[in-house]
């Protein structure tokens, strides 16, 4: 893989008992002894709802602890993922609330969020990783922009002070125009190619992420894998039809 440096995604969400959840959280655990054993630069991302959030909040906080305090004897990062609105308030408050015990823990921000600018300036002032995303969720529009144009504009409004006074941010796009704006505020701000990561998915865009490499930036692979891959795929799908049109047009750019 270009860069050599991979996030994994083990699939799954919205768990309704609470031995699912527990064995959620085995699963993440035990992915973390895997990228030990396999010495490999790599960090994971979990989600709350497949940690019991719908089911009751601390037995979720429990479950997030837990694998944080795996991950951290090795140290391995974890990202705390990003879902839905119905759940943003609460997955920055949990990132928030962990990160005082567990600084090896981040979290993502979805640009299409009206509320992503206060969100982020909340994060960078603890010293919270976060991971930047369009946004894959069908919103309405009382709390997220409807256009594409929208999203965007904000993406890179939200990228600046990430750079500007962020802690290792990462910029999770295949958008040439928003890649190529990154590279540009960076490098008149002097702000070094080692302050940040770009981040793509496994398959998409090859061609772009040699590129960057190649021009001496940081990259990782996100992989999402897991027996929940199809049910996964079918929810973003019908949530957001655009998603697909996304996935295979870049595919064929490889």
């Amino acid at each position: 893989m270009p860069g050599g440096h991979v996030s994994l995604d083990h699939l799954g969400e919205n768990v309704s008992d609470a031995k699912e959840a527990g064995a959620a959280a085995q699963d993440y655990i035990a992915i973390l002894d895997r990228i030990k054993q396999a010495g490999v630069d790599a960090n994971i991302s979990i989600k709350l709802t497949a940690l019991g959030l719908d089911i009751d909040r601390e037995l979720c906080e429990q479950n997030v602890c837990r694998i944080l305090e795996y991950a951290k004897q090795f140290p391995i990062f974890v990202r705390i993922d990003m879902e839905g609105s119905a759940y943003t308030e609460q997955t920055v408050n949990i990132t928030l609330r962990t990160h005082q015990q567990f600084e090896h823990v981040g979290t993502v921000i979805q640009s299409c969020m009206h509320r992503s600018k206060r969100d982020i300036e909340q994060l960078i002032a603890q010293g919270v990783r976060v991971r930047l995303v369009k946004g894959a969720y069908k919103e309405p529009r009382e709390v997220a922009f409807q256009l594409k144009s929208e999203v965007d504009h904000n993406y890179v409004r939200l990228m600046m002070p990430l750079l500007l006074h962020g802690n290792y941010p990462a910029l999770a796009t295949h958008d040439e125009a928003i890649i190529n704006a990154t590279c540009k505020f960076a490098r008149e701000n002097g702000i070094d190619k080692s302050a940040f990561e770009f981040q793509m998915l496994y398959g998409i865009r090859r061609d772009l992420q040699e590129k960057l490499v190649s021009q001496g930036y940081n990259m990782r692979i996100y992989v999402p894998y897991g027996s929940q891959w199809y049910p996964y795929l079918m929810r973003r799908m019908a949530e957001r039809p655009a998603n697909l049109v996304f996935v295979m047009s870049n595919a064929i750019r490889r």
